[in-house]
Parts: C-alpha cells; structure tokens; sequence
C-alpha cells in the first residue's frame, strides 16, 4: 500500500507500541514479547552506543558495505546490529539524494521498539526521519524518513509496487536463529543485499551464499562472542524433566557459590508450575530451618506475553543475601540478555510452531531442542564471567540432537508466501530458489488452496486477478478472501468486524482465582452460530458500552485487545473502500451469510479437499463454541480463555477438533469451480458430501 503521511507518534521508548503487542502473530511470525534492558541507561546516549560491541566495528562495517555486494554479519544478541548500523549508514550518506535505509525485523513488536529507540538516538520523531511500517500500521513520512523499520510480509509487499526496491539503499535483511519464509523469499529474490543475523548461522544459510550462482561477495565474522561455559550432563534419562529442573535449582541453591540461575523450559505453563514449585520449596527450607536460611531466592517467570511490568524485574538487581532464579522459555536463549547468570539448566526441550499440511492445521510441539540450541543456552551462563550449565539429558541424547533448528520455512504454511509471490510474477514457484527448500506437500497443497479460493488458476501457472488483490491485503489470503466476499454477501460491516476480532490474542480473560466466574461472564456473549457471531457480539456490545474498561473488567475482557480491534476495524473499512466494496449490513436477517465466505472453504482443507461428512466425535463443544449446523471446524482448548478461530485452524498440543455438516449446497454455490455435488454409485444422490471437481 502506498504510504501516507502520518502523524508522529509518541511513547516511551523501549516499552510496547501502543496495542501491537494484542495481536495474533502472523504465519512466519513467532508469538513473541520483545525483552528491552539497557544495562548503560545511566548514561548519556552517546557513551551508551559506545558502549555497544559494534561500534568498534564500525568503520569496518562501512567499508564493507561500500566493496561488496553483499555482507553477512553474525553478531549475538544485544551487540547493537539492529540499532547501530543503520545510523552508521545514515552518518555516512547511504541516505542522501532521497535514498532509505531499511531494516527488517521478525515480529511487529520488535520492529516498532527498536525503530523507537533509533528515534531516541538521534533526537528524532518517532514517524519522521526515522520511521516504521507494520501490518496495519504505517508511522513513517515519505519526504522525511531515512531510516525505516518494517517487517518481512512489509517488505515483500512494498516488492508489488517497486520489485527492484529502487529507494532503498542498502537493505538490511534480519535473520534470527530460524530461517523464516518471508526474509528468506527477499534474499533469494535480490541477492544485492546486505543480510544482519543473529549469533548463529544456519548451514543452509551458508550454502545458499556458499555457491557459484550467488554473484555476489559477503564477508562474515562474528560480533560479541561470549565466554564458554562448562557443562555438565547427566548420566541416564530422566522421567520428568520438569521435576528434576526443581531438584536441579534447589541443588544448586543450597551447595553452589554465589550467582543467579537460569532454567529452560518449554511453555508458559511449565515455567509459572516450576516458580510454584521453587518458591513452595524455598519456604519449606525455611519452615525447617526456623527462618535462619542463608541466602533467599527469588523466582521470576520469562516468557513471551509476560506483561511490560514483570518483565522488567528479570532485570532488577537482588540484594546480597538473595539468589535469583529466572525460569525462561526459548525467549531467553537468543532475544534478551539477563545480567548475573552464572548456572543455566537446560531440559533439552524446546516447543515449536509447526504446519501439518495434511490436516492444514499449525501445532505447537514439543521437540528436542538442537545442538546449536543448547550452546545458546549454555552462553547466557557465561556473558560476564565463567559459569556452569546443567544438561538433563545424557551425552548419548546429546548427539542425538539436530545440529540445528529445522528453518521455520519448512515448517510454515506457505499459502501466504506463494500467494504474494506469483503476485510478484515469480510464475513457477516449485522451483524458486528459497535458501530453505520448503516441502513438495506443503508447496502442493498451498497452491491447492490458492486455487480453491480463487486466487490461483487451475494450472497454478501465475495469480489470478482475485488473487493479485488479495496479496495486497495485510492479512492471510483467507482473511483477505473473506473481506473481499463481504460485499457481495451483504455483510461487509459484519466482516471487517469479525476480522479485525480475529486478529486479537486472548479477548477473553480468565484469572486463575476467578475462571469459574469469568466463564459465566463470557458465556453471555455466546450464540448458536458460533465463535465468529461470538466475536461480533462482544465488539457490539463494547461499542453499545462507551468502550469502557470498566465494563471489560467486569465481563473479564482484555480492554486493549479490543481497543485494537477498533484501529484495525478502522483500517479495514479503508482498504475495502480502496477497493470499491460496498459498506453494507445484514441487520442479523442472516447471521449465517457473515461466516459462509470462508468457512465452506476451510471445511474442504478439514475434509482433506475430498468428501464432507458429519462428524462421528465424540468430543464435546467448547463451551463458547455452540455451533450444531455450521460448516467448518473449531478447536477446543483446556483454557476457556482461549477462543479460536473456525479460519485460523490453529491449535495447541492440547486440542481436539471435530469438523461440522450443514450440507453440500453452500459448497457448491460459493466454490462451484472447485466443489461439484458427487452420486452415490448404487445412483442415488448421496447427499451427505460433495466432491472436488
């Protein structure tokens, strides 16, 4: 989308842009919370970049850039790439004549902090000479801005418009520890840039740069390098490696010198039981020995979602007689530095977003963790000085282990990114050169489904006229389907408003002393046709309320979430007008006609593209999903704060899925080019499915 001139923004740097933090996160964008700590903060803002491992590098830095085509830099987290190099390159003129220098970022949260803390640098507005472009969110100005921060999907859709990135100059591409779909789909499309990792580098990322057909020079060292530590490793498996990582920290605790310690598990629910747990031993130490304990310990959670507040006291200083443990997800590992760790525990676990294009669904797992993995976890042991880390996993399981994470881009549903590729003429998209080949059957069924929505022709030779509108949209091609179909259908109004809904994160609340009555709150907003009409009464009802905070603490509804849908309901309704949809309302005369755009749709990727049939299961509706005759799927989770979407399809290792029949007719008639009404071979009608024509 063409830029527009914006208003500055204002707020404190270094905390979260205001609501971007409520939002879902994006196919290729891992769910994150973006960790900000300035040990140096006492300082003046010069000596505080001086301060930064990379500025003695900096005229090195500027030297290669000016030589090579291409420079890979590999620097470990906090030695100032993101933030530092971009002024180098302003300072040094790469942004005069009109020219922008832009820096890509995994996740819109970091993309909006660090832009905010380069604007801080310099004295700057933030939306001025340094500026942001994210999903729903353009806070840059294009006379002004030099330095510009956006995200990877951003990015490739700014390709749509300019292929060659003409105003650019240099590009720099971020890279973290996984490779993901949408940076990888930019480098490999123009190789002329300037690619800023992380503290690993994937052997496959080194290949890609490594052959003959790159044409391109890179340099490569690395930034910041840590001291090792010494590990430690057990000599058989344990049965419960969550139980064991008590045992390990209280062990460490009672006989170990003086130092904080940092334990790795894989999930938020691990992590808040292991606090328990830890404090629940701390005080029966202290039970047993009167209150004479020689040293107290203070237990903090780490992990991605964890409110701005309790992140911050990760960071905070424990007194002398005062040991602190910080239990962590993977959020520990590379994003964020904690100061004082000398012992690390690693369970040798890490939890994973991985697509299954056979059930067309995204699953949160629990895998072994890499090699490379566990050297990261072993380094935050050893930043300020030597330190110890403790395996749970003997050394044959060791070896066992991956020598690195698999590339999120063959883990990720790659509709989105094929989607915006044909959009950019990229026709045989089964042969583009990614630098991480994603699997035949998630390529095969990614077009499958572009060609079910209409965005592809059947031969997937190249994008369809509805298929070059949707890759326009800030949104998944099922979203965009769904909005673009509104009009026609008469509910458009509806529709933005679902849409929007459905890109808030926990809308309903559920504290952990108040679930049962949170739930009967929440129940009054559920109806018969389902989570999307559920959605839509809770953002009517908190429209009819004066959008009051008052009223979302009573009802245990998360204000800022729908706050957000607001702005994002707003953005819709102007990207729709761009494209001529009629704004338009079905006054409830049809609550099924807002939900039929796309769910029929979703259903065939359920049904596996074949015949749709009731379903057998005996697993029960979630309790604010009562939806008897309604086609799609929807997924029960064990938290009833969580509402999951019939389009999303996204569930957790905990849920179960049952696919609902309300009939073959609405298959044929919103899909007529891809569902035909099939015979029963005894020549009756067999009316209980349809089949693909």
């Amino acid at each position: 989308m063409a830029a527009t001139r914006v208003i500055p923004k204002f707020w404190k740097p270094g905390t979260e842009a205001p609501g971007v933090g409520e939002e879902r996160a994006t196919p290729g964008e891992e769910a994150s919370t973006a960790f900000v700590y300035n040990p140096h903060i006492s300082l003046s803002i010069q000596q505080q970049r001086q301060r930064l491992p990379i500025f003695m590098h900096r005229n090195h830095v500027l030297y290669l850039v000016e030589k090579y085509r291409t420079v890979v830099i590999v620097g470990e987290t906090g030695c100032g790439k993101s933030t530092q190099i971009p002024q180098y390159l302003a300072e040094a003129g790469w942004t005069a004549e009109g020219h922008v220098v832009a820096i890509t970022q995994p996740r819109r949260v970091a993309a909006t902090t660090v832009a905010a803390r380069v604007a801080e640098e310099r004295g700057a507005l933030l939306g001025h000479e340094v500026g942001y472009c994210i999903r729903f969110d353009d806070c840059s100005d294009p006379q002004a801005t030099r330095i510009k921060f956006l995200t990877d999907g951003m990015l490739v859709r700014e390709m749509m418009a300019d292929p060659l990135l003409k105003k650019y100059s240099p590009l720099l591409l971020r890279f973290g520890d996984t490779t993901a779909p949408y940076p990888t789909a930019c480098s490999s499309f123009n190789r002329s840039l300037v690619e800023v990792t992380s503290s690993t580098i994937p052997s496959s990322f080194s290949r890609a740069f490594e052959c003959q057909c790159c044409l391109a020079d890179y340099i490569l060292w690395r930034v910041g390098q840590c001291t090792n530590a010494r590990s430690y490793i057990l000599m058989y498996p344990v049965p419960d490696y969550v139980k064991t990582t008590v045992e390990t920290i209280m062990k460490i605790h009672n006989d170990a010198a003086d130092g904080d310690i940092l334990a790795f598990l894989t999930g938020q629910e691990e992590v808040e039981n292991v606090v328990s747990a830890v404090v629940e031993e701390v005080r029966a130490a202290a039970a047993r020995s009167k209150g004479s304990l020689h040293r107290h310990v203070r237990a903090l959670p780490m992990y991605a979602g964890l409110p701005y507040v309790d992140q911050m006291k990760v960071f905070e200083r424990v007194g002398r007689n005062c040991r602190k443990v910080v239990v962590a997800t993977n959020v520990a590992e590379t994003s964020v530095t904690v100061p004082g760790i000398a012992f690390v525990v690693d369970c040798g676990f890490v939890k994973l977003r991985t697509y299954d294009p056979r059930r067309a669904v995204d699953a949160l797992l629990v895998t072994p963790a890499s090699r490379a993995s566990a050297q990261q976890r072993a380094g935050r042991a050893g930043r300020s000085r030597p330190g110890k880390c403790y395996r749970l996993y003997p050394e044959s399981e060791f070896a066992k282990l991956p020598e690195a994470t698999e590339p999120e881009m063959r883990r990720s549903d790659m509709a989105p990114v094929i989607l915006q590729l044909k959009a950019l003429g990229i026709d045989n998209v089964l042969r583009f050169s990614f630098l991480s080949p994603p699997p035949a059957e998630s390529m095969v069924q990614a077009v499958e489904l572009l060609y079910a929505l209409g965005g592809a022709w059947r031969d997937a030779s190249s994008s369809s006229p509805l298929g070059v509108r949707m890759a326009e949209f800030p949104m998944g091609p099922m979203y965009a389907k769904m909005l673009l179909e509104s009009g026609t259908f008469g509910c458009s109004k509806e529709i933005i408003t679902i849409a929007a809904m459905m890109q808030i994160q926990n809308v309903f609340l559920s504290p952990p002393n108040q679930k049962i009555k949170a739930a009967r709150q929440q129940r009054k907003f559920a109806v018969e046709e389902g989570d999307h009409m559920t959605m839509l009464n809770v953002f009517e009802a908190f429209v009819k309320h004066n959008k009051s905070s008052a009223w979302c603490q009573q009802h245990f509804l998360n204000y800022k979430g729908l706050v957000r849908a607001g702005a994002l309901q707003d953005q819709l309704r102007k990207l729709l007008r761009r494209f001529h949809i009629p704004s338009n309302s079905s006054n409830g005369t049809d609550p099924k006609l807002p939900l039929l755009t796309w769910c029929i749709l979703t259903s065939a990727k359920a049904t596996g593209f074949g015949t749709a049939t009731k379903s057998n299961t005996a697993n029960p509706p979630h309790p604010l999903c009562t939806l008897p005759a309604l086609i799609g799927t929807y997924q029960q989770h064990l938290n009833l704060q969580k509402i999951f979407s019939i389009i999303h399809q996204r569930i957790c290792e905990t849920t179960r899925s049952a696919t609902i029949y309300s009939g073959p007719a609405w298959l044929t008639e919103l899909a007529p080019h891809f569902f035909q009404q099939s015979t029963h071979p005894s020549g009756r009608d067999h009316r209980s499915g349809v089949s693909r024509s």
